[in-house]
């Protein structure tokens, strides 16, 4: 579809997310805000002619809209993962799995903190991507957090604060590969080399893993998380009203398990096995098999399609070990094909419409808009740019619901601005990545939000209201630290840069302490 509407490119680009992320946050209803975004957007775009806007929700003719999002391929491979995925829960729920499990956790791990320790651990171990770590680890911890009654409020935020913040600074992740891949290859940059610079520049992140490991020592919370921690120690979880009918009527219809005590074992082999197919597929569709080497195969991988790959494969090896352990009926197996696909629906439904939002916010040009600010201030502001750069890449990314189409517009840019100064360009790159991972932990439509309300079993905007200050919170001190490293590496050079780091650990502290106050005032 051949046009441009009158405000392409202009901050009114932002428009329709920000209302749709509002009323989200009044209403506390998702679907209706995402919807109502989309509306707006496709009348922005249409300049106010009703046809044109219906085409462009629908997708009629347009790049974007409904029907392109479905039919988008990373999009299709990203919902048929997390249905197979919820379909290889069920099968260990329904095993007896699950139980032993939580047998085991309750002779080894004693108390809420070590449970949250723990749930922090597992997220920080399966680094490789941020949707795969949200789904895996809500699946497995669930029942430990439940028994020692964090809520899954909490439970959500510990998923979602170990899913993109260590895999932006993990080298072997998709994430790494996105960033490497980003790097324009004209620029004479190793984008890899340029990652692994960016990590102790990365506040966002560093600063996530840190704050949540703090709150989680010193016993304490702040904000709505409290008052929901409370509920959970008084027996009231946080758990999704639908998600928890559609597992009743799910589980009625199927037959009764096979009684059996179950052992650990039998969710480890699945669990281990989905994790390391799942890097063998990465390093597959990167081309491994074709003489590529580790680092070139994890930059081009279809990390995706490799994750439904490894998916299937591990429904079938976990299918054969269940039927020889005579733990599970074949019937019974494949009974939770459709018990697993009713608990995602509301998930799915949420990934599509912000899909459908973040793609009508780029036919309004919100990309182009960004690009044009971000470029016309870098001449100007060099020793406050990683600080401009941080503050706006949050914004995109809050904005779109996407960290990934953040950096990949950010980083051409910053790259031109810096080129030839090797310590201001890793820290602004870092500052762009940070921003990007900051927007799309504290968006409600951003998938790893989603999938991580999802994971936990969490009602979603419950999620992202209990999430935001604790987010907030860790961006302000991120965004000092970006103050601070670039005046210092503008007028002391490189060396000096690196001081932000230790001094952002000690406002951390600070900040939590102060937070903690405030509200027991």
């Amino acid at each position: 579809m051949d046009f441009t509407p009158d405000i392409y490119a202009t901050f009114w680009a932002l428009l329709p997310p920000v209302i749709a992320i509002t009323m989200a946050l009044i209403t506390k209803e998702v679907y209706s805000s995402l919807f109502i975004g989309i509306v707006t957007g496709a009348l922005l775009y249409s300049n106010g002619n009703l046809e044109l806007a219906f085409n462009t929700i629908v997708g009629n003719g347009s790049d974007a809209g409904l029907i392109p999002s479905l039919a988008d391929r990373s999009h299709a491979a990203i919902l048929i993962f997390v249905i197979l995925l919820a379909w290889i829960t069920a099968v260990i729920n329904q095993s007896g799995a699950a139980r032993a499990f939580g047998r085991w956790a309750e002779s080894h791990i004693k108390n809420k903190t070590l449970a949250s320790l723990a749930t922090m651990a597992l997220g920080i171990l399966i680094f490789i991507d941020d949707g795969f770590n949200c789904m895996t680890v809500g699946s497995v911890m669930k029942p430990v957090t439940d028994r020692h009654k964090i809520s899954r409020e909490k439970l959500a935020y510990i998923i979602d604060s170990t899913a993109a913040p260590i895999c932006i600074i993990a080298p072997i992740s998709s994430w790494a590969a996105a960033v490497t891949y980003s790097v324009p290859e004209g620029s004479g940059i190793n984008g890899f080399n340029m990652f692994l610079q960016t990590i102790p520049f990365n506040f966002y992140a560093i600063g996530t893993l840190v704050f949540m490991f703090m709150i989680i020592i010193m016993k304490t919370d702040f904000g709505p998380m409290r008052r929901y921690e409370q509920k959970a120690a008084e027996g009231i979880t946080g758990k999704s009203d639908e998600k928890s009918a559609i597992s009743v009527s799910a589980e009625d219809s199927l037959p009764a398990p096979i009684p059996n005590d179950g052992h650990i074992m039998d969710l480890v082999i699945p669990v281990v096995f989905l994790i390391v197919s799942s890097v063998f597929f990465m390093l597959y569709t990167g081309g491994i098999t074709d003489g590529a080497g580790i680092v070139d195969a994890f930059s081009n991988c279809d990390s995706a399609t490799a994750f439904v790959m490894s998916s299937i494969v591990t429904i079938i090896v976990t299918l054969v070990y269940y039927l020889i352990r005579r733990i599970v009926k074949f019937k019974h197996y494949m009974g939770c094909l459709p018990m697993g696909f009713r608990t995602m629906t509301g998930p799915m439904t949420i990934l599509v419409l912000a899909w459908t939002l973040s793609s009508i916010t780029d036919l309004l040009g919100a990309d182009v808009f960004i690009h044009d600010f971000i470029e016309s201030s870098a001449s100007g502001f060099q020793m406050l740019m990683p600080l401009i750069i941080f503050l706006f890449s949050v914004f995109l990314s809050f904005s779109t619901g996407t960290s990934w189409g953040t950096f990949s517009i950010l980083i051409p840019i910053v790259v031109g601005a810096f080129a030839g100064n090797d310590n201001m360009l890793a820290i602004a790159i870092s500052a762009c990545l940070a921003g990007a991972v900051c927007g799309d932990h504290c968006s409600p439509i951003s998938d790893t939000t989603i999938m991580s309300s999802a994971g936990s079993g969490c009602v979603h905007i419950n999620h992202v209201a209990t999430q935001l200050p604790y987010a907030l919170t860790v961006a302000g001190v991120a965004a000092v630290s970006y103050l601070i490293a670039g005046v210092l590496a503008f007028t002391l050079g490189g060396a000096a840069s690196y001081i932000a780091l230790p001094v952002m650990f000690l406002i951390l502290f600070a900040a939590i302490k102060i937070s903690v106050r405030a509200g027991k005032a």
